[in-house]
């Protein structure tokens, strides 16, 4: 018998000075039998960052990365269904990316281990066509605590302000600063 995903619903508050975005989200993440709770963390980390003032042009879903190699962990598609910017976390491999690269227009990678620079480092040379690619790191020791904020139900408080983001549960807090791999602005 085949293990079912875990749901897990969050209530986000999203206060986002750096891009303007303020808003209420409730979301539903099923949570594959083989996802921790730091990589569940870190696509709610990737919802609360890219997310879309409005949905205007369609909206940013989480999709089923674990369960169908040709999704990612989070899309935005407008309404005839052409991605928009198509969003992984961890550590994929360069042919998942270019193909990603293709297919969309604004690719964004999240990692989140500490062997993530050394990943980064073996695979850039062969991205360079990837002009629309964007990789972020996230410090091990903050997803470590971010982590620590998971339940089955929670309720978020999210600000950004100069790059930095603040994810509370009231009770903790756990600050996080991306740093960005790829060259640009």
């Amino acid at each position: 018998m085949a293990l079912k995903a875990t749901i897990h619903k969050a209530q986000l508050q999203i206060a986002d000075m750096d891009r303007n975005v303020y808003a209420d989200h409730n979301v539903i993440i099923a949570r594959h039998p083989s996802e921790t709770d730091e990589r569940m963390m870190i696509r709610l980390l990737a919802f609360a960052l890219n997310v879309t003032a409005d949905d205007n042009k369609g909206k940013l879903e989480f999709a089923k990365d674990l369960w169908d190699v040709d999704e990612p962990a989070l899309w935005h598609k407008d309404y005839t269904e052409a991605v928009l910017h198509w969003i992984d976390v961890g550590q994929p491999d360069d042919k998942r990316l270019m193909r990603a690269a293709g297919k969309a227009e604004k690719v964004s990678v999240y990692g989140f281990a500490s062997s993530t620079p050394v990943w980064w480092k073996n695979i850039q040379s062969k991205l360079t066509r990837a002009a629309n690619l964007t990789v972020w790191q996230i410090d091990a020791a903050q997803s470590q605590a971010l982590a620590k904020l998971s339940s089955r139900s929670m309720q978020l408080q999210v600000t950004v302000q100069d790059g930095t983001l603040w994810m509370s549960t009231g009770e903790e807090s756990v600050e996080i600063t991306p740093q960005r791999l790829t060259p640009g602005n």
